[in-house]
């Protein structure tokens, strides 16, 4: 029920875990994205409102887009795909990955200020949170 990110079941090779709002997920904090080496990651709205943003690009991001998220749907990010969200105050996702997902097999991208102002301005127009 705390804020951020809290594993919540851990068996043989995947972990279920929960995502609440912390302030590092406001739209005006995301500086970078990550992407995961060895696993997809899979999403789950539980409550609240969410936005999924995807990035393209091998070494560097490029083009960004995102995805609303609708409760109670799971969204599957691909292994390899750059990605961060964003939630609501009362925002919470249900996040089912490998259970050795990490920084040592993960890599992270520093956005440009272009794609933060883009992250920052989705968020304002589609969340009742950052209006």
């Amino acid at each position: 029920t705390g804020p951020g990110y809290q594993p919540v079941i851990d068996f043989n090779a995947w972990r279920v875990a929960v995502l609440n709002y912390l302030d590092e997920i406001h739209p005006g904090k995301i500086d970078s994205v990550e992407r995961h080496n060895e696993t997809d990651e899979v999403f789950v709205l539980i409550k609240g409102q969410g936005i999924l943003f995807l990035g393209e690009g091998q070494s560097q991001v490029g083009n960004i887009f995102h995805q609303i998220l609708e409760p109670n749907k799971m969204y599957n990010v691909k292994r390899g795909i750059w990605h961060t969200i964003v939630l609501s105050r009362d925002g919470s996702v249900l996040i089912v990955e490998n259970r050795n997902t990490s920084k040592e097999n993960s890599d992270y991208c520093p956005l440009s200020s272009e794609q933060k102002k883009l992250i920052i301005e989705v968020a304002q127009r589609e969340q009742s949170d950052w209006r």
